[in-house]
């Protein structure tokens, strides 16, 4: 059986926008990716909310710089045949990074560090797949689209995350996937997904990750 890591951000935690903590565990699109990969694959979730690619932010009580934490979860969840990274939306916050291409750069980096802890340790590389989080939309949540700079920004950049993301898989010899062609997110809130469009993810990728490890 192949082991999957999924790293993410609140889409991948399954942060809910209309109330409630989290979507169902059933809901959650790695639980779905798994499931669509009929007992060939497990995936393990680690999706934190506010986490970015390889930026600090110090609004929160736990550590969301992504590039500081793989490393850990790359040691405890090895051996891995796959990783699957989402991330990207929140260093579009201005205070954060507010740039598409920036976190195309620190998705590059993730990848370096992930190919890094593998040369280091001996051991094979695990195949690893970029995807691009689905665009920001207009919502009347004012605190969030604050965090944003406003809707105009958030989706000018978030619209712009797939073109650079592209560029990067095909620079770095990796799998890419645009999540905007499955999933929209809600005007609850205008960034996190309904249980639909969580779980519309991991259908998207069933076919993608079948084909990238040859089950």
């Amino acid at each position: 059986m192949k082991t999957i890591l999924a790293y993410g951000d609140s889409l991948t935690f399954g942060a809910n926008p209309t109330g409630g903590v989290r979507h169902g565990y059933a809901d959650r699109w790695p639980s779905v990716l798994e499931a669509g990969l009929a007992g060939k694959a497990r995936v393990i979730a680690e999706g934190l909310g506010g986490r970015t690619t390889v930026s600090d932010d110090w609004y929160a009580n736990a550590d969301r710089n992504g590039a500081r934490i793989l490393p850990t979860l790359l040691e405890s969840h090895s051996p891995l045949d796959l990783v699957v990274i989402m991330l990207g939306t929140n260093d579009l916050k201005p205070a954060i990074c507010g740039s598409a291409l920036e976190a195309s750069f620190g998705m590059r980096r993730l990848v370096q560090i992930i190919r890094g802890h593998y040369a280091g340790r001996g051991e094979t590389t695990p195949e690893i797949l970029l995807i691009a989080p689905p665009l920001i939309c207009q919502s009347e949540n004012q605190d969030m689209m604050g965090h944003f700079g406003g809707f105009a920004h958030g989706l000018e950049q978030s619209s712009q995350l797939a073109v650079h993301y592209a560029r990067r898989a095909e620079e770095l010899d990796t799998g890419f996937f645009d999540a905007s062609t499955v999933a929209v997110a809600d005007p609850e809130d205008g960034v996190h997904l309904d249980a639909k469009n969580t779980r519309a993810i991991g259908e998207g990728l069933v076919p993608v990750v079948t084909s990238m490890l040859g089950l």
